[in-house]
C-alpha cells in the first residue's frame, strides 16, 4: 500500500494531535479543506483512521481523528522510509562536497 505524501503528513498531524479540526489541518499543511475531507475519507476508508464524534461536547459537529494500530504502523513504515530518502540524499551531497 502507498500513501501520498498528504496522506502521510495528515497522519502525523493527527498523531500530535487528534482534536485538530480538518480547517487546522489544512491550514497547517497549505491545504484545502476539501484535499484534506477526502484524504480523511481515503484514511478511513483504508482502516487507517477512526473518527468519532465528542459524544459529551456541545458541539456536535466536532470530531477526534484516532489512528487506528493499522495506522499507526502505516505512518512508522513512512517515517522510516522517509529517513532513508533523507539519509541518502544527504550522504550523496556529502559524497558531491568531498568530489569539488
Amino acid at each position: 500500500m502507498t500513501l501520498k505524501d498528504e496522506h502521510f503528513n495528515i497522519l502525523r498531524k493527527l498523531s500530535k494531535n487528534p482534536n485538530l479540526s480538518q480547517r487546522e489541518i489544512a491550514d497547517k499543511l497549505g491545504l484545502s479543506l476539501g484535499k484534506v475531507n477526502y484524504c480523511m475519507v481515503a484514511l478511513k476508508k483504508k482502516g487507517l483512521l477512526k473518527i468519532e464524534n465528542f459524544k459529551k461536547s456541545e458541539n456536535k459537529i466536532k470530531y477526534l481523528y484516532v489512528l487506528t494500530p493499522k495506522g499507526i504502523s502505516e505512518k512508522t513504515k513512512l517515517t522510516l522510509r522517509f529517513m532513508k530518502i533523507k539519509m541518502s540524499e544527504y550522504d550523496e551531497l556529502k559524497k558531491e562536497m568531498g568530489e569539488q
